[in-house]
């Protein structure tokens, strides 16, 4: 971080209140250096407490106002340090972060690499709060160590500023050295006594070597031979020096000055430095404790580089507090109520604050994961469903081959499982998940993550959700949630925006790095959509190589997909092997009437016989699909004598068209049925086709039981779940742990959409079309108008009238909506996305939108889980939502047409402040925004409750072609800040927006160079996130004024 040297004069008087950040230090060099490393020093307090000894500096590090104090003189350790801990919160009872900032002897070890000037952070590890308290009087040769009381641990708000200032040091090293040097350049009288020492200076002697009493040089007394010295090489360019080191630091009453004794705590208890307040601090002034190291801890004390190591302690303490928004600090506890509340949890036992700690650590992880996936799919419940499933031994081929048995025991493989539909492709992805588990599941350090594309899931199964959903799998079986997802939402979640995919990538990355082996397996990749597809294969193979994951795909023999695993993986062919199609219609064949028990006409002879010619006719003519196999043994059912069942068998269809004809058979036999079976197995088929997502059994039952001009749902009308499947003739089945109703396979949906004429219900109960045949222009005919019935149910359904009463004014009431109104949240998301298929304007929607608390009742159901906020609660999402919002939300340009006619006000804004506009720069829809753009009145600056314009949020989004019919206007403010100091070109770059940052440059009206209220500029945004061609744009358009680029 850039450094300039502290602002010359001093601001007004502040008063006491104003200061949130305490810093303490212990010694007059400690005291120096932290002044040093003020922005602004300001002038002294007016008043101290009754008994207030500390002396005080004060002073801004960023928009930080900050109390420096220093240990009487003299006077050091734990009982001093407590004491000036105390005194200064009853002085400054505002502040509410602490830090305890000087230097400390270094306890290096083989794995630590411990050197002079290097900087050790307190970080709580194996149960101890960041610091070791010992006693050192205490400690006598061959005895166990024993920490002595409770201390309590940095706050999180520290811990979690440390992981992200740990995660941009990792990636883009520091400027501590040169932030010293600048600082020395202004500061003469220093710069001999607080400048680095000459590298030869830096000499870790060997535990054996003691340094003798009297006073005489090391080099003169001790030697630098390599029996007394530790040979350590030069640290190499990509290293930093000095090192930031994070971990336990011991504290007690006494220097220590023993090497054997130093090396014995650092090898069993991993302690990295040595000092004396530290453990008298933290239950009286909850803090981080950093040190620079300025010796090693034995008798060799090396006081050239105090000053050097104060220095480097308080750069790193400045960077540290440039990583935390003063809005955080602001939402902190003032210091002086956890110190209340520390004495408590001190008299409790151990055991208690244990589990307090736990339960609250285990609630705040939630909060963390559900951020991060706040409308996950559920992947476990369908990976249960799809087990019970499994007939037994099924699958055994697959685990007992060369090919998968070479991926688990090396690491950094790739398999690749194409295989035609029905295949078991699925079923067998699941094997695969639970022989990993068994093998795995007690050893922690072996992480496991699965994904099942879907494609009625792909508006949910985007890249970033996907990568969100592998790194939640992965931090969840983590023992405690990792640094690197806290850090992601706190990075994002007071700014109420959404990680970027480079930045959840790399959290999954340095995730997966923690364990010794990961394991992932994707399922159905070819039902990915087809970019998305693309990215996540690409980012998979990302994940390979930078960590030890091995990855298993399956899919369908698409060439895309098997070129981009050609040369990268083995291969494994998936398909049905006739064992096994075998063993799953064993199971089946209960279902035939024939067979079953009650019919005493054939002996069992007979039967065994039968089963034995069905097997063997089936397994031998379904080409590999269990799909087909099941399809056809489906179609034995009605079969009633065994002349009826051999003639079937015999005329099973086979070859290449054999599972459409599977289809086409099984769809004569739903028409065959009675008139209101077959009605229901068509309304369940054509929804269930064109639904926008999977839908649970109460969802659907739900939408069977709306029609057009319904005012409430009459649940008698709702059908029975066993009914329902039965009368779909075995192409639809229900998942019973996540309770989801589905089409029994992909292709299943495809030959229904492909064939909509044939079971799109008429008012006549009569189907034109023949299922055997295929006519394109009228199943698009058939499919739109099922899209336009479905969407006809969802606006009934919203227009029902006990959604009269509006927005729910407490949680408790939204969700008892939700429970109550089945397919409210379906309809509420879904309506628009039906209605755009439809493709025809539906006078009962303009009815809806015109109904304002119907359309604040479905707004709130919609922005809770979706939307221009970041996901959240039914209470956070705006009110006031009007039917011009929702519709340009929806992009519904024929409705919004309609209502636009009888509008007043183009711009009518809701709770947040957010205009139709902002809503249709936050969806996408080019054809609204045109439209909004077309009318006169509109305001193409106006500002969200964020200070956010359409154009930030068209940016924040990615929306290319919406950011260029904004600045066709020639009216929107290029570089119009938000509440935090950002400008769409921040969020551009943020996002790795290419396109949208080279629009914003070429407007000539950007300051490429601006901050943002956190000192952040734009490449600061593209850079933490890993987009390098934007970087390199914004690199490239530098202009030292700060102004425009060519």
């Amino acid at each position: 971080m850039a450094s300039a040297a502290v602002a010359a004069g001093t601001q007004d008087q502040l008063a006491n209140e104003d200061y949130t950040v305490g810093w303490i230090c212990a010694l007059t060099t400690e005291y120096v250096a932290a002044q040093v490393f003020l922005d602004q020093e300001h002038m002294p307090p007016t008043f101290t407490a009754t008994h207030d000894n500390n002396d005080y500096t004060l002073g801004r590090i960023g928009e930080h106002s900050v109390v420096i104090a220093i240990l009487p003189g003299g006077e050091y350790g734990i009982a001093s340090a407590a004491t000036v801990g105390r005194d200064m919160l009853h002085t400054f009872p505002n502040i509410r972060i602490g830090l305890m900032v000087g230097i400390g002897g270094g306890a290096p070890t083989s794995k630590h690499d411990i050197r002079l000037g290097d900087v050790v952070v307190s970080e709580p590890r194996d149960g101890l709060a960041g610091v070791f308290q010992y006693d050192y009087g205490k400690n006598i040769q061959d005895q166990p160590f024993h920490k002595t009381g409770f201390l309590a641990p940095p706050p999180p708000i520290l811990l979690t500023a440390t992981s992200g200032l740990r995660a941009k040091y990792e990636r883009y090293g520091h400027s501590i050295h040169e932030d010293i040097t600048t600082r020395l350049v202004a500061e003469k009288r220093l710069k001999r006594k607080y400048s680095r020492p000459a590298a030869d200076t830096d000499c870790l002697y060997r535990s054996h070597v003691s340094h003798p009493q009297r006073e005489s040089s090391c080099l003169d007394n001790c030697g630098r031979d390599a029996q007394s010295v530790s040979i350590r090489t030069a640290r190499d360019e990509d290293e930093d020096d000095p090192a930031i080191h994070y971990g336990l630091i011991a504290s007690a009453n006494q220097l220590m000055k023993d090497a054997k004794l130093r090396d014995q705590y650092a090898n069993e208890k991993g302690v990295l430095c040595f000092e004396m307040e530290a453990a008298g601090l933290v239950n009286h002034f909850p803090c981080l404790i950093i040190r620079g190291i300025c010796d090693y801890a034995d008798s060799h004390k090396n006081k050239e580089w105090q000053g050097y190591a104060a220095m480097t302690a308080a750069a790193y303490a400045r960077d540290l507090l440039y990583k935390i928004s003063p809005k955080k600090v602001e939402g902190e506890k003032k210091l002086i109520e956890l110190v209340e509340n520390i004495s408590e949890a001190i008299r409790t036992t151990s055991e208690v604050v244990t589990r307090i700690e736990s339960t609250v650590a285990k609630d705040e992880d939630d909060k963390i994961l559900n951020w991060l996936t706040p409308t996950p799919i559920d992947y476990g419940s369908q990976y249960s469903d799809l087990l019970k499933v499994r007939q037994p031994e099924t699958g055994q081929w697959f685990l007992d081959s060369t090919q998968y048995q070479t991926w688990l025991a090396i690491q950094k493989q790739i398999l690749f499982c194409p295989g035609i539909p029905g295949a078991g492709k699925t079923i067998l992805a699941s094997i695969v998940i639970s022989d990993l588990f068994n093998r795995f599941e007690s050893v922690k350090d072996v992480g496991i993550a699965y994904i099942y594309c879907n494609f009625q899931s792909q508006e949910k199964q985007k890249i970033d959700h996907l990568l969100a959903s592998l790194l939640r799998q992965l931090a969840q079986r983590w023992p405690s949630l990792p640094q690197e997802v806290k850090f992601l939402c706190d990075n994002h979640k007071v700014k109420q925006t959404k990680p970027s995919v480079d930045e959840i990538s790399n959290a999954l990355q340095s995730v997966a790095k923690l364990y010794s082996r990961v394991f992932i397996v994707i399922d159905a990749l070819d039902e990915c959509e087809t970019e998305c597809r693309s990215t996540f294969v690409s980012q998979m193979f990302s994940l390979q190589a930078g960590t030890t994951a091995n990855i298993l795909a399956t899919s369908r023999p698409i060439q895309t997909i098997e070129k981009d695993f050609e040369g990268r993986s083995e291969m494994v062919k998936i398909s049905a092997r006739d064992e096994d199609v075998e063993r799953c219609l064993d199971n089946d064949m209960k279902t035939l009437p024939l067979l079953g028990k009650d019919n005493e006409g054939l002996s069992e002879s007979d039967k065994e016989d039968l089963r034995t010619e069905i097997k063997t006719t089936i397994a031998k003519g379904v080409n590999g699909m269990f799909l087909l196999a099941r399809l056809q043994l489906a179609s034995l059912i009605d079969k009633t004598t065994v002349y009826e069942l051999t003639t079937a068998l015999e005329s099973l269809p086979k070859g290449q068209n054999a599972l459409s004809q599977a289809y086409g058979l099984t769809m004569k036999r739903i028409r065959d049925q009675r008139a209101g079976f077959r009605y229901l197995a068509e309304r369940v088929l054509t929804l269930l086709t064109c639904a926008r997502r999977l839908l649970r059994t109460s969802e659907l039952k739900d939408a069977l039981a709306v029609t057009e001009g319904d005012a409430s749902l009459d649940k008698t009308k709702r059908g029975h779940t066993s009914i329902i499947v039965s009368v779909c003739a075995g192409l639809v089945t229900v998942d019973a742990d996540s309770d989801i109703i589905r089409l029994v396979h992909e292709t299943t949906r495809e030959y229904l959409a492909s064939h909509m004429n044939c079971i799109a219900p008429q008012d006549a109960l009569i189907t034109i079309a023949n299922p055997m045949e295929k006519d394109d222009e009228e199943s698009t005919i058939a499919m739109a108008k099922a899209h336009r019935t479905f969407a006809i149910i969802c606006v009934t359904y919203l227009s029902f009238g006990v959604f009269e009463s509006g927005f729910c004014e407490t949680e408790t009431e939204f969700v008892e909506r939700q429970q109550l109104y089945q397919l409210y949240s379906y309809a509420a998301h879904s309506w628009g996305y039906h209605a755009r298929k439809a493709s025809t304007y539906c006078p009962s929607m303009k009815c809806f939108l015109l109904d304002s608390p119907k359309v604040e009742a479905s707004s709130q159901a919609l922005l809770a889980t979706e939307g221009l906020k970041s996901p959240a609660r039914s209470q956070s999402v705006p009110k006031r939502v009007t039917g011009l919002h929702l519709a340009a939300y929806m992009g519904l340009e024929d409705t919004l047409r309609m209502l636009l006619k009888d509008w007043q006000n183009i711009d009518q804004k809701d709770s947040h402040s957010q205009t139709p506009l902002m809503y249709a720069a936050e969806s996408g829809y080019e054809s609204i925004v045109r439209l909004l753009l077309g009318m006169e009145k509109v305001d193409v600056n106006a500002k969200a409750y964020n200070g956010r314009t359409p154009l930030a949020i068209a940016a924040t989004n990615g929306h290319t072609s919406i950011i260029e019919l904004l600045l066709a206007t020639e009216k929107v403010h290029v570089d119009e800040k938000d509440d935090y100091g950002a400008t769409p070109l921040f969020y551009a770059a943020g996002g790795g927006h290419e396109a949208i940052v080279k629009l914003l440059l070429a407007t000539e009206k950007v300051h490429v160079d601006a901050e943002d209220y956190g000192g952040r500029t734009p490449l600061s945004y593209a850079a933490r996130n890993g987009h390098e061609a934007v970087a390199k744009l914004l690199l490239a358009c530098h202009d030292p004024r700060g102004v425009t680029c060519e």
